[in-house]
């Protein structure tokens, strides 16, 4: 008797294992700086609510990052990067407003709306650069021939 398989199955395991490597690229003392840096205006003095945003950041971060390692492929066969990003507006969309829901959840953004404006277009950052890192490191995976 031989075990079948689908093809869904197969495409699951190859994206799993490529997820893995590219995770073995990222350290997260790394991650929670960068968590520091955009958001350390917004974080409040409480550090049990300050560690419930950190960790909610890092998933976000992650899924950042392994988005764009995901459409690595694009770049490797020459497209830039501005081009591929394109490719994926709705889940990076996605993935900013779940970051600023997050936020929004935890109370950790002022009420005025410039407030809010200027906190978005942070999100909206942080994700751009974790997408970014993920495009490079996966774009220089392939090249290495290492995926």
């Amino acid at each position: 008797m031989t075990v079948l398989t689908t093809l869904k199955e197969k495409r699951r395991e190859k994206q799993m294992k490529y997820e893995r490597k590219m995770l073995r690229e990222i350290s997260l003392d790394i991650l929670k700086t960068k968590v520091k840096d955009f958001f350390s205006p917004y974080l409040k003095k409480n550090r049990q609510q300050i560690g419930a945003i950190e960790e909610g950041c890092l998933d976000v971060a992650i899924e950042a990052y392994l988005l764009g390692a995901s459409y690595s492929k694009f770049g490797y066969y020459g497209e830039s990067a501005e081009k591929v990003k394109t490719r994926c507006p709705v889940e990076e969309k996605y993935l900013i407003d779940t970051l600023y829901d997050y936020f929004l959840y935890w109370g950790s953004i002022g009420d005025s709306d410039h407030v809010h404006e200027s906190f978005y277009v942070t999100c909206e950052a942080f994700i751009d650069y974790w997408w970014r890192e993920g495009f490079f490191k996966g774009e220089k995976r392939y090249r290495m021939r290492l995926h």
